[in-house]
């Protein structure tokens, strides 16, 4: 069974393999020219999917076609390139082209999750007894689609996380001149409006003791998007310990979220060559 289904990984890679630069099969300053041939990116692309699902290590995941340090090479290859920064802001913009980002209505929360390996984006959980985990303070829009992340130890409160996360927008391009925060009773401080404030930006926040049901704001989006990131157990498990790979993989999990999502929403308004036969 794939990973993911072909409808999904196909326009994933093909975007991914436009952004790679041609590399030879055989190293052509090797002085034999007598080495073993590179594995091809195609193959690569797929075991890091892989590791991104299921959440097994890359040991687990090599085989004869592709050994655990040439994923790790390669990842670190794309990442070098950009590669997965690019591939999100490319399908963000694509889905915003083709559907539209709610951008007046943008959601903001943390999530915490286990990092049993520690590392730059660990911290004492407290709510794990004391064992090492990481909080994403994650930003989406008005339909749960993942603008981006703030990565951190679990120790962290949200408040603190909450103007780095906001500063996402900035980097999004032209947004509405009116925009409304969804934000819970962590938020529930003058300091979190204050920052709202500097940057012009309306907040609706629940109120410490106050019981209300998520549904009643627009706050649950989020909160659906943290389910979707967690369906990827290498970041509901994180063993990662450079925030810069955690970032990669976030990107990569974003990027199918946000492609899954437009294809599922231009399935009944759009038509295309390889359109799925039934709505996704």
């Amino acid at each position: 069974m794939p990973v993911l289904p072909p409808w999904l990984t196909e326009p994933l890679w093909d975007q991914s393999a436009a952004l790679l630069p041609k590399r030879p099969k055989f190293d052509p300053a090797h002085p034999l020219g007598c080495h073993r041939r590179r594995i091809g990116d195609r193959i690569v692309f797929d075991k890091l999917l892989q590791v991104l699902r299921f959440g097994c290590s890359y040991e687990a995941i090599a085989d004869t076609t592709c050994s655990a340090s040439t994923i790790r090479n390669r990842r670190d290859e794309w990442m070098q390139l950009g590669l997965f920064t690019r591939l999100k802001q490319i399908t963000l913009d694509a889905y915003d082209r083709i559907v539209g980002l709610v951008l007046d209505q943008i959601a903001v929360d943390g999530a915490i999750t286990k990092a049993p390996g520690g590392g730059e984006a660990a911290g004492r959980s407290p709510v794990d007894r004391g064992k090492q985990g990481m909080k994403r303070s994650g930003i989406t829009d008005g339909y749960g689609i993942p603008l981006g992340r703030v990565l951190s130890g679990a120790n962290c409160h949200d408040s603190p996380l909450l103007a780095p996360t906001l500063d996402i927008l900035v980097g999004l391009g032209p947004v509405p001149d009116e925009i409304t925060v969804h934000l819970d009773a962590g938020y529930d401080s003058a300091k979190s409006r204050a920052v709202l404030g500097e940057r012009g930006l309306r907040g609706r926040i629940a109120h410490k003791g106050t019981k209300a049901p998520v549904q009643a704001t627009q706050r649950w989006h989020v909160e659906r998007t943290h389910a979707w990131q967690n369906a990827f157990h290498r970041l509901a498990r994180c063993y990662e310990r450079r925030i810069s790979v955690i970032g990669a993989f976030f990107d990569l999990a974003d990027t199918i979220i946000t492609v899954r999502s437009l294809i599922r929403r231009a399935w009944t308004t759009h038509r295309w060559d390889t359109r799925p036969r039934r709505r996704p």
